[in-house]
């Protein structure tokens, strides 16, 4: 089995670090913001034996180069999908590919997709939305004013002021406040995988994370989505705060060629809640939208007949 990576250089000279894992046609995976690679390994680790999983990390973000000024950089999903394309051609990636995106990656692989639409294969956006997600976080009309004035009192302050939200996702209360309050399941999310998302979040600079949500909750592709003409299959949690399930039965209902999953209890962190039903129901999108034969679909079918 192949493992390769290397650093792709986007317009401006930033280093964007890749990894391809496996053989065979590809499937590229974005991360939410804030997020390195680690919550696709359930889906590289099934997926890598007939596939190749190319996984990459945002400017700012895991691997990839620092940013010069945050609060002033530009990070907005357009760019994010041109490092993306930077990417693809660094890897040597020139097929059609199979795009996976996760909370923030749903809006980079519909931005992509939008510009690059021969390159697209197929899409599976997993709880994230298309449009403006700060307007619906928490479906609360409060969650966008708080946060531009997090935002604006942050730039005021410069990017000392970003580091005062580093103790709350650096404390050891985090998990359980998290937990407690339902942003990730108290039952199915492992500790160990909640804990490599908050020690990421320790180790990059904040002004990136605040910087990257403000550039995301202004993108809207809504109107584009009537236009996306590959098959696309929708993951929702049923109790997912971040992303209300209201906004993936928008984008189903929009995209001509989609299927809508919706896990029962799942949360914004489902990707890493039910890996097996996620790889399961995955299997049997390609079996019937792509042809592909190379899984066993009799347990796929069962699997997603009991994810809905």
């Amino acid at each position: 089995m192949d493992v390769v990576s290397g650093f792709a250089q986007a317009a401006d000279g930033t280093d964007l670090y890749w990894r391809a894992v496996g053989n065979g046609p590809p499937i590229v995976c974005c991360n939410g913001v804030g997020v390195s690679t680690f919550f696709f390994k359930y889906i590289t680790r099934h997926f890598r034996h007939r596939f190749t999983v190319i996984l990459w990390d945002y400017r700012g973000h895991g691997q990839s180069s620092p940013i010069h000024d945050p609060l002033n950089a530009d990070l907005s999903m357009e760019l994010v999908a041109e490092d993306m394309h930077a990417v693809l051609e660094d890897a040597g990636i020139s097929e059609p590919a199979i795009l996976m995106g996760h909370s923030m990656g749903v809006q980079v692989i519909l931005e992509f997709t939008k510009r690059y639409p021969e390159r697209v294969r197929a899409l599976v956006p997993m709880f994230g939305t298309f449009a403006r997600p700060m307007d619906t976080f928490l479906d609360s009309p409060l969650s966008k004013p708080i946060f531009d004035t997090i935002a604006k009192v942050t730039k005021w302050t410069g990017s000392s002021g970003s580091w005062l939200l580093h103790p709350l996702y650096a404390s050891p209360v985090a998990i359980p406040f998290g937990r407690r309050t339902g942003l990730m399941d108290r039952y199915y999310a492992s500790n160990r995988d909640i804990q490599m998302y908050m020690d990421h979040l320790v180790e990059m600079d904040p002004a990136v994370f605040l910087r990257m949500v403000e550039c995301l909750s202004e993108h809207d592709l809504e109107d584009f989505l009537c236009d996306v003409h590959v098959p696309t299959l929708i993951f929702a949690g049923e109790k997912d705060l971040f992303t209300p399930l209201h906004r993936s039965h928008r984008m189903d209902d929009l995209i001509p060629d989609s299927e809508l999953v919706i896990l029962p209890e799942g949360s914004h962190a489902a990707i890493v809640e039910y890996p097996d039903t996620i790889n399961q129901r995955i299997d049997r999108f390609l079996a019937e939208k792509l042809g592909d034969t190379s899984a066993d679909y009799s347990e796929s079918n069962a699997a997603s007949k009991r994810a809905g």
